[in-house]
């Protein structure tokens, strides 16, 4: 059976419920799935101060977490701490928008990414960029309730979320939109059926591609830029952080 360990690292336990709901629509039969959410800081993640810290919380929940896992799933659109995580993680991490991107390139020349916040318009657009995808992004849009919003009251955002997806097709040639957020989380099978062009859900592409590279079993790397990092000297922080990064 493959062990799949998802990390939120909001601190709202509802939006880490409801992207384990969701994963589970979409993982294989044999997988196991647990969600575990960032002990501390913002409550949902909308400016680049709530991501650096959100950064810290991911790798704090990876270090504490005694449980079993063949992947790890960043459930987190904008991937706050992916890189570090990759470095001190002896099997897999995957993340939300890591995976989209990677999937939307394979389906389509162009993608868009509709979410909700004003703010994550530029931070994706530098995600995307940083990725050196920035000639295959066709646009962001963002809707104005945040992602926490639109999780308490989904319903309310369908009609601003299917226009969106649309305006990147029509508008922005898009050939494919991905429909980002963990507040977001299986909202895209829902609006599917309104959007002009394939409709992919962040949690959906993560799982997938998790356990496509839990089966594969790669090893960590021995040398390069995300193998195991040289011991650091530490001061305020968690046990198991603090052990992970092989403070004395």
């Amino acid at each position: 059976m493959t062990s799949l360990l998802l990390i939120n690292p909001n601190t709202t336990q509802s939006i880490t419920d409801l992207v384990l709901k969701t994963a589970k629509r979409f993982a294989s039969k044999g997988t196991s799935l647990r969600a575990i959410t960032g002990a501390f800081g913002p409550r949902y993640i909308a400016s680049r101060a709530a991501y650096a810290v959100a950064g810290h919380a991911a790798l704090d929940a990876f270090a504490n977490d005694r449980g079993r896992k063949d992947a790890v799933v960043l459930a987190c659109f904008g991937d706050p701490g992916l890189a570090a995580l990759k470095e001190v993680s002896p099997v897999p991490v995957v993340g939300m928008a890591d995976a989209s991107i990677l999937q939307a390139c394979a389906i389509g020349h162009r993608f868009s990414i509709v979410t909700g916040g004003e703010r994550w318009q530029s931070m994706l657009e530098e995600f995307v960029a940083s990725h050196g995808l920035a000639s295959r992004l066709a646009s962001v849009r963002t809707v104005a309730p945040t992602g926490a919003d639109i999780a308490r009251n989904p319903k309310a955002a369908m009609a601003l979320l299917a226009k969106g997806c649309n305006a990147c097709v029509r508008e922005d040639g898009a050939d494919v939109v991905i429909l980002g957020g963990a507040g977001l989380a299986g909202l895209a099978a829902k609006l599917k059926d309104q959007v002009d062009a394939p409709l992919l859900d962040g949690v959906a592409c993560a799982i997938s591609m998790a356990e496509g590279l839990a089966k594969q079993r790669p090893a960590k790397a021995a040398k390069g830029a995300l193998a195991k990092p040289a011991p650091v000297d530490s001061v305020n922080l968690s046990k198991g952080l603090s052990k992970l990064l092989g403070s004395p």
